[in-house]
């Protein structure tokens, strides 16, 4: 299903279904098409966001994790949201993690899949003379513990991407910046109730980061989830919505008896 992109000023982003807000975070690769089966699982009981992070549009002194939580930050205070369960996968949990501990008042929830802010064998540390098809498939086939998973279409995205010297160059500066952006130490403040959603086969932030997450974030629940790789809500999106909606349940205010 094909969602339309709305506007608000700078903002692009989708906004489907009503009730509590769910804002979805992608990933340094990400497009909308990795969140499509969340989306069209909460749709129904949920407002379910999507803002479109700006990883190629912010000038390159602000191409950073810091530079993305600023631009997250002013969206959810330009759109208004409140009482919100935050999601966000690799790049966009980091972006996540920082947005709750600058800005803890308008997060009820938040959610972490294969996030980055501890550790991570990035994508974007160094390339292979542009144009190097083959080098890309095995890349983005890291990402799932199925290759399959790596389908044309998304090999196709990414070797765009990584084709685009300048885009590159901002990869590459948004990889070191989540290196160096390391949360361990803070994590403790995050006073929200956690969830962590591992693949027990991600190579990249591998599942000794779930549970060092698990450790430091005092009221966090870890779940793994077997033959899955780094992006679980789209390699084992049924079992991911799972965790997600009783994760979520548990969190609604009981309705009001007379």
């Amino acid at each position: 299903m094909d969602y339309e992109i709305k506007q608000d000023g700078k903002f692009k982003y989708i906004e489907v279904g009503t009730g509590e807000p769910l804002v979805l975070l992608h990933g340094l690769f990400g497009a909308l098409s990795n969140f499509r089966d969340l989306v069209e699982y909460f749709r129904v009981s949920y407002k379910v966001i999507v803002p479109m992070l700006p990883l190629f549009e912010l000038d390159l002194l602000h191409t950073s994790v810091s530079g993305l939580e600023k631009f997250v930050h002013k969206f959810i205070e330009t759109r208004g949201y409140d009482k919100i369960n935050l999601l966000g996968n690799s790049l966009g949990g980091h972006v996540a993690l920082v947005h709750i501990l600058k800005h803890p008042e308008r997060i009820k929830s938040l959610t972490l899949t294969g996030s980055s802010g501890l550790f991570e064998n990035g994508m974007g540390d160094t390339y292979p003379k542009r144009g190097d098809r083959e080098y890309i498939r095995k890349k983005t086939a890291l990402t799932f513990y199925d290759p399959a998973m790596a389908t044309e279409a998304l090999v196709n995205e990414v070797f765009e991407i990584t084709n685009n010297r300048l885009k590159v160059i901002k990869i590459i500066a948004l990889a070191k910046s989540a290196i160096r952006n390391n949360l361990g130490e803070e994590l403790s403040q995050i006073r929200q109730p956690v969830c962590l959603i591992w693949g027990n086969n991600d190579t990249i932030t591998p599942p000794f980061v779930g549970k060092e997450f698990n450790r430091l974030i005092p009221n966090s629940e870890l779940h793994f989830v077997d033959k899955c790789g780094h992006a679980p809500m789209m390699e084992v999106p049924d079992a991911f919505n799972k965790i997600l909606e009783q994760f979520l349940a548990k969190l609604k205010t009981p309705a009001a008896t007379v």
